[in-house]
């Protein structure tokens, strides 16, 4: 007897029918005889019609109740899953975070989940029992629910097979598996049979949609099976599992995009021992993530330009705290917004030489300027003007025979 945990995202669940539809994937999987744990997302658009209703209460809602009234979406696809599931005559019991409980640390809309109850469950699941659990969300050591960020029904359904020591974690999503990339943008981009966690990572750190980056996190650290499969059809998945099965014979598995960057220069940058620190510091304590930085220093030695990302939806953060800061002195600051950043991802980028030139030269012949660059062992980078999103992904999609 296998125990499974599967996870339905929003689109899965997304009206009363496709609930019906996923209750008889659960049916077939119990009647198997296997032991399963359904995590479910809310229906498809919940979640953005719920905070579109608190914006017409307030422009500043205040975040504990913003996470008791997001947290109510999937709680509603819990009910309705676990009552489609007695319809067809399947024991079946919606869970609710405060009922496990899925203990959580961290601030309200960013917390994590340390912790849960399993025993509770456990012995529902030894009845021949399936458990509904809400994605998203748990409750804090003050008794308060908590959110763990858009997307966390992916981090939810990795940390119940870690905590309940299931066999594999199946992600049902409205694609069927993992593809080379955005299939809706590049027709010809293939479904990946088979990938590791360290490739998957950087795929959807870099914009890739379909699985959220900490919940590869998590499985690469517990060694959990992942696969990715389609809730509406029965063809199979991408399956995502350690480093010990990497394919190195392909250099790029992958190419991935990313449009909420933006670029930010600091111009004429007094050159002396610590400034980076100085600069980076008080970004990094107000939660400001920096991805890439390019440092170009003047012919004299006594100045330099600093080039970094962030997200877009920081750029006006980040420019007042370098207003405010007295460490640093230069002469301005410039942003760019409207900018893209293009991956390529691949395992057999350690072993392959080339790779570098023949990305730079595909961008080159398409007459499109670097503006960026950031490399690892697996992936390498670089941010673009917007508007050659698409032609980038296309020419760089061709030229490592991704097709």
């Amino acid at each position: 007897m296998v125990k499974k945990v599967l996870k339905f995202g929003g689109t899965s669940v997304g009206t009363t029918e496709r609930i019906q539809h996923v209750a008889n994937i659960i049916k077939k999987e119990q009647s198997s005889g296997n032991k399963v744990i359904a995590v479910v997302s809310a229906m498809a658009g919940k979640t953005n019609e719920l905070i579109e209703l608190s914006t017409k209460i307030s422009d500043n809602f205040d975040k504990r109740e913003l996470d008791v009234l997001l947290s109510s979406g999937e709680q509603v696809t819990c009910a309705l899953l676990s009552a489609a599931l007695i319809r067809l005559n399947v024991k079946a019991k919606s869970w609710l975070n405060w009922q496990i409980p899925i203990l959580t640390d961290g601030e309200h809309s960013n917390a994590r989940i340390i912790n849960m109850n399993i025993e509770k469950i456990n012995n529902f699941l030894d009845d021949r029992g399936v458990a509904i659990i809400p994605g998203f969300q748990g409750i804090s050591k003050n008794g308060d629910i908590t959110t763990i960020g858009r997307g966390g029904s992916d981090a939810t359904a990795v940390a119940v097979a870690k905590m309940f020591n299931a066999d594999t974690c199946e992600i049902y999503t409205d694609v069927d598996g993992v593809y080379s990339t955005d299939p809706n943008k590049i027709p010809v981009a293939k479904k990946i049979d088979k990938i590791s966690y360290d490739e998957m990572l950087e795929l959807s750190s870099l914009g890739a949609k379909v699985m959220q980056s900490s919940a590869v996190q998590t499985a690469m650290m517990y060694d959990i099976p992942l696969e990715v499969r389609s809730t509406f059809s029965d063809r199979k998945g991408t399956k995502i599992f350690s480093h010990e099965n990497i394919d190195y014979t392909k250099s790029v598995t992958g190419v991935a995009y990313s449009k909420d960057d933006a670029k930010i220069t600091i111009i004429g940058v007094e050159d002396r021992p610590g400034v980076a620190a100085n600069i980076f510091e008080p970004l990094s304590k107000s939660q400001i993530n920096v991805d890439m930085v390019i440092q170009n220093i003047s012919s004299d030695q006594k100045t330099t330009d600093i080039t970094f990302t962030v997200k877009r939806a920081d750029v006006l953060k980040t420019k007042q705290i370098l207003n405010k800061n007295n460490k640093i002195n230069y002469k301005n600051i410039i942003q760019k917004e409207n900018v893209a950043k293009i991956s390529i991802v691949g395992a057999g980028m350690v072993s392959t030489p080339g790779v570098t030139y023949r990305m730079f030269r595909a961008l080159s012949d398409e007459n499109i300027n670097i503006l960026a660059i950031s490399t690892s062992e697996i992936k390498l980078s670089v941010i673009i003007d917007e508007e050659n999103t698409l032609k980038a992904i296309k020419k760089l999609h061709t030229i490592f025979d991704l097709d």
